[in-house]
């Protein structure tokens, strides 16, 4: 089993999305690991997003990720990055293709609603980050 993390962004908890997103996510028998809730702390937003640091939108990137609560999640299931990575659909929600969360819910391309790992490796670092260790698989349980 493979594990994947998955944040809903302050504007899919404003707008009360969290619940429709999670049902998705439990439809296609992905399994919830783990899940918090709380604010981002703005220094764990620069290192989580350290690799766009050179872009004119950082900084309201951070102000964006930190101006609310986030929902995280630990999702398991088979190639669970693969299969999250192509219910979420394309980072930019206007482009995102009908029937994935961002193209169903995504009201412009800066507030796209969810966030989730590209790899497995990306996957663990994040989990690590948000959770402080990667939890159990069904395998290792």
């Amino acid at each position: 089993m493979e594990q994947t993390l998955v944040i809903i962004k302050p504007d899919g908890v404003r707008r009360k999305l969290a619940g429709r997103i999670i049902q998705r996510f439990e439809d296609r028998q992905l399994t919830i690991k783990a899940l918090q809730i709380g604010v981002m702390p703005r220094e764990t937003a620069k290192v989580h997003y350290a690799h766009l640091q050179d872009k004119v939108f950082f900084e309201d990137l951070l102000d964006y990720m930190t101006s609310g609560p986030v929902i995280y999640l630990v999702l398991e299931a088979e190639n669970a990055v693969e299969l999250v990575r192509g219910m979420v659909g394309f980072t930019d929600g206007l482009k995102a293709a009908p029937g994935t969360i961002r193209g169903d819910f995504a009201i412009n391309k800066d507030e796209n609603v969810i966030h989730a790992s590209d790899c497995t490796e990306a996957a663990a670092a994040e989990i690590k980050r948000f959770f402080g260790e990667v939890p159990e698989t069904a395998a290792t349980a």
